[in-house]
């Protein structure tokens, strides 16, 4: 499989410097995805769970036009601005992945984005 970039309008677009996604070696590999709206190129949400939904719909879109899924998804990474953050991301996580969810990993956020209080990575099958 050659390596082929993964782009839709359906979800937030990323900054020239990388793109949402690339599928490669039967995998797609989607880039740390911001819960930004589409439409507007805005931070959309201004709670943990509001973002954290976003960020998923964003990633939902892009894995759907890679050909993949949610349910193909292997392991994520989530970022958070502040620890304090975990239980409502993780409230709003185990609405989209309430059984058998992907393998998960966390860090906090390097750098402080006005209004990001959260940004997520994956990986699934292809």
């Amino acid at each position: 499989m050659a390596r082929q970039i993964v782009f839709t309008p359906k979800a937030a677009k990323p900054p020239p410097s990388y793109s949402q996604a690339v599928k490669a070696a039967g995998l797609v590999f989607v880039s740390g995805t911001a819960p930004t709206d589409p439409a507007t190129g805005a931070i959309k949400g201004t709670t943990i769970q509001e973002q954290t939904r976003q960020c998923l719909s964003n990633i939902q879109a892009i894995l759907e036009a890679a050909g993949s899924s949610l349910d193909k998804i292997v392991s994520v990474t989530v970022v958070l601005a502040e620890e304090d953050d975990f239980p409502g991301m993780n409230e709003e996580w185990l609405k989209w992945f309430p059984s058998d969810p992907p393998a998960r990993q966390g860090a906090k956020l390097p750098a402080r984005i006005p209004g990001l209080k959260v940004s997520i990575a994956a990986i699934a099958e292809a």
